[in-house]
């Protein structure tokens, strides 16, 4: 068995030589001269063949993805400046409202401290009102007193003095005397 694997070896060993010596004795055929006419003809024929596929096909089809996607790009620019510029004005007029409401908080605010500061005075002018009139009955109360008082001073004076006269002297003092001391 193992004599006819090697006799298959060597049927494909020679096969192989006798190609090669067919193709061996002129060289590759691209530079042999009697084949560059059939050449040439099959060239200028793929030439033709793909310039028109290009040319009439693939190039259009490129033409129109490229249009298209500069259109959709140049669209997606401009829609986006019109939403930046949306988005813009939006801002401004949020900034606009926010400094309106500020400036009516800020109105509030001093339209309320005055209100508050009118009510403190009006109430401390209530209070002080009030406590000028308890003053007053209590600076007459204190007058009244004190008056009641000076008469009763002047009286106990004269006493006092005639006590002490009489007390020094050994004679009581007269009306008129007590009447001159005071």
């Amino acid at each position: 068995m193992a004599e006819p694997a090697h006799d298959t070896h060597e049927a494909g060993a020679h096969g192989a030589t006798t190609e090669a010596e067919g193709h061996g004795s002129g060289g590759l055929p691209q530079f042999q001269t009697q084949h560059w006419a059939g050449q040439m003809g099959y060239l200028l024929i793929l030439f033709f063949l793909l310039y028109f596929l290009i040319a009439k096909v693939f190039a259009p089809r490129l033409r129109r993805v490229m249009d298209e996607r500069a259109s959709t790009i140049s669209n997606a620019v401009e829609t986006a400046r019109k939403v930046q510029a949306e988005a813009a004005e939006q801002a401004a007029a949020a900034k606009a409202d926010v400094e309106k409401a500020r400036a009516e908080s800020r109105s509030l605010a001093a339209d309320a401290k005055a209100r508050v500061t009118a009510d403190a005075n009006a109430r401390a002018a209530a209070q002080e009102a009030e406590v000028n009139a308890k003053i007053e009955t209590a600076e007459a109360a204190i007058a009244k007193t004190r008056d009641a008082a000076m008469t009763n001073v002047a009286g106990i004076a004269a006493d006092t003095t005639a006590t002490i006269v009489e007390h020094l002297t050994g004679k009581a003092a007269t009306a008129a005397e007590l009447k001159g001391a005071a």
